[in-house]
């Protein structure tokens, strides 16, 4: 078979040999050293020429895997500072109560994981006593992505520092109390604890990079200088499977993060078995990440393993690591020493006799025990050689056992995932393991105690002490003080007040229009953060490129295609447009580290990043929901949106959904603005309400999310009157009546109020004309700017009134008086303007685009679905009919005339 990496004889001719002969030479002494010493030798010393000419800067293509050893000798490992017995005792008592706290909460049923922060307690330690710089320092500290299931040790940890007492360890999983603990990393419901959420598999890596890539555009812009923080990002070896934590890898070593380190605990076991049963994860990752440019440190074996190695004299021991899948060095966890040596050690002549000089015990302390994810001395070198590495991101691929310390019970068993509790037996084992001065009276009533020093132990002295050294608590979050923003210029918004008279304008280049005013405010408008997933000239953003700049932390080392054009691509080292290429999954992870950026880093920043419409919300909803959970503010812009307003692109592309999926996340507040002027007080209040002065009881942690439509159409001037803005902003109002619309119906005329959202309020004008000049009906138009809004001002309205509060829902208020029945439109299925119609107090019905959608004119589109001017005549005749307010013959009638 062909090796696939061979360079083949076709590449071959094409590299001119200037010296045959030497080549030649170099060939033949290969082939010696093949015969003579045997295959393994010769491919060594080809390893080791290649890793030589590559540590001379020699352009070779690199290798990308190494053989299944530490990458840091043990003669080349720094001592640790400080007091390894002290960590140990430490480390020791977090294993505890971590165990004890998730076996108390199981009686409840509330569950919890034991055996990865098990598997990982030293990677965790370890940082937290040399490395991981807090808020208090300097700068904004490191910024820590927690392994979700792990979360049970870093609590027995802030338990230990006194950050959490024991009420709130048997309150784990147990929030609706007020005094509880979340399962996982949530800032929203442990704020001052947690900074980032990290439970949706994959969103973890995926936004540690874009973290670290942030951290370098807010100190290329001058915002802030945050050259000092270093993203760490603690993730599973079955995490790394999901497509979003290795989807940027090439971006983080593209940018050279050297700010970034990934630490995968690799105890090759996820959430039912093996990683990777048959082969080796630890390897596949290596090859992966060394492929994509990144620094790889291997730390697999523990000391104990030195012996063993010293002994290996033909490279027999190194060969047969590398061939032993790792079910079966899950197997060996698990098994007795007779069984080791027969299957491991009996596979090679050359084992069988090194196997001879080890005892039992020495092959079970390797083989159970010694793994270099359990050791300091191992994980300490692992850290300072990322840190030292320049250039490109560090990933430490650390071996442990999962379950390490919980007894033949847990370690490296299938189902420990599964497993919630030890029995008090394990535990006691456990103890005695762990060295730990608890007694046998302290099981009262067979109930596991929590373990603690005492608050004044040297074990709580020493913690603190380093936490201090190190710029205070970690994990922590921090909200610093800072002032409001100031309120850009009202000339801003005040501009689209006139309207745009005949011109026609999408609401999409308004949004546009509004935001390159707002970028020019001297005040704010260095904190936008203009994303965009490289659909920027789509969007009409394409005048922001040379006033702004794209950023790129290598500057513009190219003269661009269309220098000597007005609006030139233009990329800057402090350029301010974040234009990510075609990934809104890496769009989505800018944007919530730039909204988050107030409380990471003290900076606040105002991100917007516009998509196309139908690849925000259904692709990336999950990060939505992060952006949520993580207290994210910010404007998300969904362009060129609704079912049939994006002429010819068909189902794929027509978005007849995203304001369902955005309804059901409670941060974000969901508008579908139809006029220019709407837009403008929507953001106005955005604005105000995430970075300005907060209303009483309004939460500042939400972001708004705007459907913005590619339709050009005239906009008219915004109505005079009280309460239009506030109606705008709470999801409702009233455009026009039939009277104001200068439609002179007749004085007992029918009546119906039309709701229309977005660019449906245009069918509904249209329909309210023909209404009137048709069959004599008037009709009232009213723009719906938030459905979801409105539906949860009713929610809260039912629930006070649950409470003994009287109350009146707005969308009630608002239509209280209005004649007639009502009928509601929008560019979506009908389930959005659904939304409210339980607090209606009117005869109710909807049209939308339900199903999904088509290639075709807008026209077409819109007659296919029935949500035309003349479908929403139809329907408002038939509601008309019901009533017995026009005669049941007009239905029929105006279906026939409009060929329906």
């Amino acid at each position: 078979m062909t090796d696939p990496n061979a360079i083949q004889p076709s590449a071959l001719d094409q590299l001119p040999d200037r010296d045959p002969e030497e080549t030649a030479e170099w060939q033949a002494s290969l082939d010696a050293v093949t015969k003579a010493a045997g295959p393994h030798r010769a491919a060594y010393l080809m390893r080791r020429t290649l890793e030589r000419a590559e540590g001379n800067g020699i352009a070779l293509p690199k290798l990308l895997e190494t053989d299944y050893v530490n990458s840091i000798p043990t003669a080349a490992e720094p001592a640790v500072p400080g007091d390894e017995a002290m960590e140990t005792r430490i480390t020791a008592w977090n294993r505890w109560n971590a165990a004890a706290m998730v076996t108390r909460g199981s009686k409840y049923g509330v569950g919890g994981h034991i055996a990865t922060f098990a598997s990982a307690a030293w990677l965790y330690e370890t940082g937290f006593n040399h490395f991981f710089r807090g808020k208090e320092a300097d700068g904004s500290g490191d910024q820590l992505y927690i392994q979700g299931h792990a979360s049970p040790g870093i609590y027995a940890r802030a338990f230990l520092d006194g950050r959490l007492n024991e009420s709130h360890l048997d309150n784990f999983r147990q929030e609706a109390g007020g005094n509880g603990l979340p399962s996982y990393p949530h800032p929203r419901r442990l704020p001052w604890l947690w900074e980032f959420p990290t439970v949706s598999m994959g969103l973890g890596p995926l936004s540690a990079i874009y973290q670290a890539r942030f951290n370098r555009y807010l100190t290329n812009r001058g915002i802030k200088d945050v050259s000092a923080s270093h993203v760490w990002a603690f993730l599973g070896d079955g995490e790394m499977d999901e497509p979003e934590s290795t989807a940027a890898l090439a971006l983080a070593a593209r940018e050279e993060l050297d700010n970034l380190t990934f630490v995968i605990n690799c105890n090759l076991q996820r959430l039912d078995g093996p990683v990777r049963a048959n082969f080796k994860i630890v390897q596949e990752l290596e090859a992966q990440f060394r492929g994509a440019g990144w620094n790889v440190v291997k730390t697999l074996w523990g000391t104990a393993w030195d012996e063993l190695f010293r002994l290996d004299t033909t490279g027999a021991l190194v060969r047969r690591l590398r061939q032993v899948p790792d079910a079966q060095v899950q197997t060996y966890q698990t098994r007795d020493a007779a069984y080791i040596r027969q299957d491991f050690f009996g596979a090679d002549p050359a084992l069988v006799e090194m196997a001879k000089l080890l005892s039992d015990d020495k092959i079970l302390e390797c083989f159970h025990l010694s793994r270099g994810g359990h050791e300091a001395r191992k994980v300490y070198a692992a850290y300072r050689a990322a840190l030292a590495h320049k250039g490109a991101p560090t990933v430490i691929l650390a071996q442990t056992v999962k379950g390490h310390t919980l007894g033949e019970g847990f370690a490296s068993k299938n189902a420990n995932h599964q497993m919630k509790k030890l029995t008090v037996d394990e535990f006691k084992t456990m103890r005695d393991l762990l060295e730990l001065p608890i007694s046998d009276a302290q099981f009262v009533d067979g109930v596991v105690p929590y373990g603690h020093p005492g608050a004044d132990s040297p074990e709580v002295r020493y913690l603190q002490e380093r936490r201090a050294a190190l710029g205070g608590p970690a994990p922590a979050r921090r909200v610093h003080p800072v002032a409001p923003l100031p309120a850009p210029a009202e000339k801003a918004f005040a501009s689209f007040d006139k309207g745009s008279g005949a011109q026609s304008v999408a609401t999409t280049m308004a949004f546009v229009r509004l935001v390159k005013d707002l970028v020019r405010d001297k005040e704010t408008g260095k904190r936008w953060v203009p994303i965009v997933p490289d659909e920027a000239r789509t969007f009409g953003m394409e005048s922001l490129f040379p006033s702004l700049g794209i950023y790129s932390p290598k500057g513009q080392t190219y003269e661009p295609v269309d220098r000597d054009q007005l609006m030139y691509y233009k990329e800057a080292e402090n350029g301010q447009i974040l234009n990510e290429g075609i990934t809104e999954a890496g769009s989505m992870a800018d944007f919530i580290a730039a909204s988050t950026s107030y409380a990471t880093h003290g900076e606040t920043m105002i991100p917007f990043y516009i998509f196309y419409s139908m690849f925000g919300w259904q692709r990336t909803a999950d990060q939505m929901w992060q952006l949520g959970d993580q207290l994210g503010r910010g404007f998300l812009v969904g362009a060129t949106a609704g079912r049939t307003t994006l002429t010819g692109e068909g189902l794929q592309h027509a978005d007849g959904h995203s304001p369902v999926i955005a309804a059901t996340n409670p941060a974000a507040l969901t508008y579908d603005p139809a006029f220019a002027y709407e837009i403008a007080v929507i953001v106005k209040d955005g604005l105000r309400r995430m970075y300005g002065e907060a209303a009483p009881g309004e939460d500042p942690n939400v972001f708004y999310y705007l459907t913005v439509y590619n339709e050009p159409m005239p906009q008219p001037a915004k109505p005079s009157g009280l309460g239009i803005d506030e109606g705008i902003v709470k999801g409702l109002y009233r455009f026009n009546t039939a009277e104001s619309a200068a439609l002179a119906p007749a004085a007992n005329a029918p009546r119906i109020q039309l709701l229309g959202s977005g660019t449906a309020i245009h069918w509904v004008l249209e329909a309210q004309r023909l209404l009137a000049e048709e069959w004599g009906v008037a009709a009232d138009v009213w723009s719906a700017t938030s459905w979801t809004e409105l539906r949860r001002d009713a929610l809260e309205a039912d629930a006070a009134l649950l409470r003994g509060e009287e109350r009146v829902p707005y969308v009630r208020q608002a239509l209280q008086g209005a004649e007639g029945p009502v009928l509601a439109v929008s560019d979506y299925m009908r389930q959005v303007p659904d939304q409210i119609a339980q607090w209606v107090e009117q005869d109710y019905s909807s049209l939308g685009a339900d199903g999904f959608g088509l290639s075709d004119t807008r026209e077409a589109a819109r007659r296919h679905f029935g949500v035309d001017a003349q479908s929403v005549v139809v329907a408002a005749l038939a509601q008309l009919a019901k009533r017995g307010e026009v005669k049941a013959t007009a239905v029929k009638e105006a279906r026939e005339k409009y060929g329906l």
